[in-house]
């Protein structure tokens, strides 16, 4: 059967990229078309019709200077879905893009298949009634959203999440290897995971890095994101500031903490036993826009809305300064790092089992 998937962001290319494997090993003559990243091509050994790196506009602001590029994309993805003729039209989270072409694909009576939710949860609730009138399949991979859908009567499959399916198999990679491959002493590590779209990294880098001089025994390492150059993180590596390139799951291995942006990256790091702060900080206007139109949600971390409770520290707008960095640093360093793990350990049940990308590709295969 012939497949076309939409990711816009790394961690859709990487979700992309596992559940296409999972496709391959139940449909032997499966035929892929993708918008995606680097992962997705080396598993299907093509080229993505469109990078996620052309596709990342954060922001309300960043999407009104981009409105013309990404109605462009829009208008060239509904032709290259015509052209193309898929059996099932497979679209990753990315909402804002995917539920129009959602829309069109199902005027040309091809299946649909939503993997991944939006947050619809959280904001643009409404959008709820796009999905009962054009995807056939909704498969989420949180717990309470199954729920969520079920009030609007869209019956969501609960596939688990595929973050467990990801680090199953992660490589065991020494710590006196790592250390001596990325030149870093026997010291501590504290790991920053500055976001991956460059607005973002720039905003909260610089404060990330303010607490160093605050702990002296630790050494500081920067993972770059795939979709960023290391010419653009230059600009922050300095004496004791180390970067590491595509070894984001190795180098929490072996950190002792960790200051994270929001998004997917909390859930990864609290997956791999890494105490964490929280970092979220946009443009003031995006800001104010942002409350007014997120619903009703306590967190903005997704252990946190996972756990219904405060599990890591929340460092929002500006509230993420150097002061609170330093004093949230040290508690999870030292007094709450034990209750942190413990929460930790709940988190992974509440996920559920390893398999998401296999109980995806069988709905998504089984029914075609």
């Amino acid at each position: 059967m012939k497949y076309y998937i939409i990711a816009g962001e790394a961690s859709g290319d990487l979700h992309g990229a596992n559940l296409i494997k999972a496709i391959q090993n139940k449909d032997k003559a499966a035929i892929f078309r993708f918008w995606g990243g680097d992962l997705m091509s080396e598993v299907t050994h093509k080229t993505p019709v469109k990078h996620y790196k052309e596709l990342a506009f954060m922001g309300f602001l960043e999407v009104a200077k981009n409105l013309k590029t990404i109605l462009g994309n829009i208008k060239f993805c509904k032709k290259d879905i015509e052209d193309f003729q898929p059996d099932v039209l497979v679209l990753i989270d990315y909402p804002g893009f995917n539920l129009r072409i959602a829309a069109y694909a199902k005027s040309l009576g091809i299946r649909v298949v939503y993997y991944i939710s939006p947050q619809l949860w959280a904001w643009k609730e409404g959008r709820v009634a796009t999905i009962q009138k054009y995807v056939d399949d909704m498969l989420v991979i949180l717990p309470f959203e199954k729920e969520f859908y079920a009030k609007y009567g869209v019956d969501a499959h609960f596939v688990g999440h595929p973050l467990l399916d990801a680090m199953k198999d992660l490589p065991n990679v020494e710590r006196s290897a790592f250390l001596e491959k990325h030149q870093l002493d026997n010291r501590e590590i504290i790991a920053l995971l500055p976001g991956s779209r460059k607005q973002e990294v720039e905003k909260k880098l610089k404060l990330m890095l303010s607490v160093r001089p605050f702990f002296p025994n630790y050494q500081f390492v920067i993972a770059g994101a795939p979709s960023l150059s290391q010419e653009f993180y230059n600009q922050f590596v300095e004496e004791q500031v180390h970067f590491v390139s595509n070894e984001t799951y190795t180098l929490l291995q072996h950190s002792a903490a960790a200051l994270v942006a929001s998004g997917t990256a909390t859930l990864e790091t609290a997956l791999l036993g890494v105490p964490e702060v929280v970092c979220y900080k946009s443009s003031r206007i995006s800001y104010e826009i942002g409350k007014r139109v997120v619903k009703n949600i306590k967190y903005i971390s997704l252990v946190n809305l996972i756990m219904d409770k405060e599990v890591v520290k929340e460092l929002i707008q500006n509230d993420l300064n150097t002061n609170n960095l330093v004093k949230e640093l040290k508690l999870v360093l030292g007094e709450n790092k034990s209750e942190i793990l413990k929460d930790y350990d709940l988190l992974k049940a509440k996920l559920g089992n390893h398999g998401a990308s296999n109980r995806a590709a069988d709905i998504i295969v089984g029914d075609s």
